[in-house]
């Protein structure tokens, strides 16, 4: 079986990268949206951005990408390194390549002193589920997600 490489996504991976992203935005039910596309790229690209990318290789394709980010953990005083999103082409799903790119952000993670690697997935992704099941702790906690101010009706 070939190796599977992964590397920070590069300007060049552009074309691949939105294949991959865009496939991921499907599995999730999001609409094809290329202003979506082009932002997330932005923020890919911009050193001054907080979100980070990782493409994973196989025979030279890229097959896998991995959007993540840094945060603070104020109440153990330390950081952790926050994965957004994991993709891998369905046509290598089982072969290693989510897997390699979660090994990436631990090694990442080791390098800098963060105390975590954490993100979330959807409680019906089973398939997702039994990966990180290998590789992470299952945590007690439930994700809440609130709508800004401005979204809520005056009179509650």
């Amino acid at each position: 079986m070939s190796e599977i490489s992964v590397r920070a996504v590069a300007a060049d991976d552009r074309e691949r990268w939105a294949e991959l992203f865009h496939g991921y935005r499907t599995f999730y039910k999001n609409a094809r949206d290329e202003a979506v596309v082009a932002r997330v790229w932005g923020w890919l690209l911009d050193e001054a951005h907080e979100s980070r990318g990782l493409v994973a290789e196989l025979d030279g394709e890229i097959v896998g990408i991995a959007h993540w980010r840094r945060f603070a953990r104020p109440s153990v005083g330390q950081t952790g390194i926050w994965l957004d999103d994991l993709f891998a082409a369905p046509a290598v799903r089982g072969k290693g390549v989510g897997r390699e790119l979660i090994a990436r952000l631990q090694q990442t993670a080791a390098a800098e002193g963060a105390s975590v690697v954490r993100w979330i997935t959807a409680d019906d992704n089973a398939t997702a589920q039994r990966l990180y099941d290998g590789v992470a702790t299952k945590t007690r906690w439930l994700t809440y997600d609130a709508a800004p101010a401005e979204q809520w009706p005056a009179e509650r």
